[in-house]
């Protein structure tokens, strides 16, 4: 059995439902395995793999057989990391949640100011405890990596900008 994609996109593209719920949810434990709480990775998952990037609370809550309450607790978790956003629909009162296909440069930028505030703390830590201490040295090795991914991270990201205007223009979202 085969659906449209979603009703939005009014797309012609048929595809199998069993198997767009497999990639979702496979996807979704992949992001769990990693740090991202249950409920959020299937919303994310789920975005990710609608054709639009962007999906109602009772599109998700239907697709992903969750309560209302679920969504708003996974869509609210995505959007302070930076992972997805809230728009209105037009003429309607209605949030739609969108996946941009800039999420994954968002989600790790936003990871910078947490890690500037890491180094702040370190620096200080380094002094309080003394840098010739076993202590002060482990902590001093630890802001010099946070310091060392900080440069590198940033690095990547520029490198990634050109990469993706090569690979795929500067259409905008995906």
């Amino acid at each position: 059995m085969t659906e449209r994609t979603d009703r939005a996109d009014r797309s012609t593209v048929e595809r199998d439902p069993e198997a767009v719920s497999r990639f979702v949810e496979h996807f979704a434990a992949q992001l769990v395995e990693a740090g991202v709480p249950r409920m959020p990775a299937r919303v994310f998952a789920a975005l990710l793999a609608s054709d639009s990037g962007a999906l109602t609370s009772a599109e998700l809550g239907e697709r992903l057989r969750i309560s209302p309450a679920a969504v708003s607790g996974a869509v609210r978790y995505l959007a302070q990391v930076h992972m997805v956003s809230r728009e209105r629909e037009p003429g309607s009162r209605r949030e739609r949640y969108r996946v941009h296909g800039d999420q994954w440069y968002e989600a790790l930028t936003s990871r910078e100011a947490i890690i500037k505030r890491w180094e702040h703390a370190l620096r200080e830590g380094v002094e309080s405890l003394g840098a010739a201490t076993p202590a002060g040295r482990r902590l001093a090795e630890t802001l010099a990596f946070f310091e060392f991914v900080d440069t590198e991270v940033a690095q990547m990201m520029n490198r990634w900008r050109t990469e993706r205007e090569r690979l795929f223009g500067s259409q905008g979202d995906h």
